[in-house]
């Protein structure tokens, strides 16, 4: 004869332990998610592009003699892209880089200024601010021209630009000052001894922010900038014009490195200036797509925007980065242009109680999101 098993013991002890499971499945998916709420926050995330407005900047047919050629050129009649931003006398402006049709580079690059009363809606000046001249700089910036700026304030209110300069060979990192955005005093390469021939772009320095000022800060009595456009490397300052690397071995110490799998797989490029916050240095960048070891949910080359945050005592240090890009290529104008797929920071301001994020677009035009 077959014995009856008595399941019904078992009930109670299956149903406690099926509850037991449950509860420390819920508790570790909480945990996961309260630690990534964690890791994020100290990121500044959710900009929405304004598709109502942008693209904020076009091309267009102003012209301006060039002291160089001694000839009139329609030097923002190609594109116009890759601005820094500030908010100066309740405006913001827009320094950005323009290029005309013309030369063996088929497009010099200059820097525009253009004026918001509302952070959406600009107004050109007819002739660029900066660009190149007969001076003692002309070996670096004919004929490629001046480009991609990004700016700061000193202590004392002093405006501080990076820029590139290319000579159609090399492109060199360059620093500049102005009392006022119009007239700029340039002050030569940022890198300098055996460096100064090195390929090199991109500065963004560190700074805090007072209200919508964005002020050049010391950290362990220094003044940092991070710098590349394939790893990112950093350099120190005493005043802001003259600057030394930070050397490993020799060599720039890599600070920042592209990633295989990620939307930053090719290289990672400096965005904005950088911000010292309670968490650290926050550092928004643009990282590049690789062909065949990158992302597949996203384009082939295409540039997206990351964020990255180091150590405020050790401004080499990562200690967060994100995982995901933050705003990437979709619309018509940043899809296809002058180089197709491109979404690049810039400029990056406070105003009226909100962010607004300055970028290129395909190379070509510029446009604005807003957190």
């Amino acid at each position: 004869m077959t014995a009856k098993l008595n399941y019904s013991k078992y009930t109670l002890p299956i149903a406690l332990l099926t509850l037991y499971i449950i509860s420390c499945k819920t508790e570790k998916n909480n945990a996961v998610e309260n630690r990534l709420a964690t890791d994020t926050a100290w990121a500044l995330l959710s900009f929405v592009k304004v598709d109502s407005a942008n693209p904020i900047l076009e091309p267009g047919n102003n012209t301006f003699r060039c002291p160089i050629l001694k000839s009139e050129v329609r030097w923002d009649e190609k594109d116009v892209f890759n601005p820094a931003a500030v908010v100066r006398n309740g405006k913001v402006h827009l320094i950005f880089r323009a290029e005309d049709n013309v030369g063996k580079f088929a497009g010099t690059s200059r820097l525009g200024l253009a004026m918001s009363d509302d952070g959406l809606h600009f107004t050109k000046l007819k002739e660029p601010v900066f660009f190149p001249d007969n001076d003692s700089l002309k070996i670096f910036e004919w004929e490629g021209g001046v480009e991609d700026p990004r700016i700061v304030e000193s202590e004392d209110s002093i405006y501080i630009m990076t820029y590139t300069a290319y000579d159609g060979n090399v492109a060199r990192l360059m620093i500049a000052s102005s009392p006022d955005l119009h007239q700029w005093t340039k002050h030569g390469t940022v890198l300098t001894g055996k460096y100064k021939n090195t390929w090199s772009k991109s500065g963004a320095i560190v700074t805090r922010q007072e209200d919508s000022r964005f002020v050049a800060t010391k950290i362990k009595g220094k003044y940092w900038m991070y710098f590349g456009d394939t790893d990112l490397f950093a350099l120190t300052s005493d005043d802001l014009i003259h600057w030394e690397p930070v050397e490993d071995d020799g060599k720039f110490k890599s600070v920042l490195k592209p990633r295989n799998g990620y939307f930053d797989s090719r290289l990672v490029e400096s965005g904005p200036f950088a911000l010292l916050t309670a968490d650290g240095v926050l550092l928004i960048y643009n990282g590049m797509n690789h062909d065949t070891k990158g992302d597949t949910t996203i384009a082939q080359g295409a540039y997206c925007m990351g964020q990255v945050l180091f150590d405020k005592k050790d401004p080499t240090t990562v200690i967060q980065r994100l995982e995901r890009n933050f705003l990437k290529p979709s619309k018509a104008y940043e899809t296809t242009g002058q180089i197709n797929q491109v979404c690049f920071a810039e400029g990056l301001v406070y105003f009226r109680d909100k962010w607004f994020l300055y970028y290129g677009t395909a190379d070509s035009k510029i446009a604005v999101a807003v957190k």
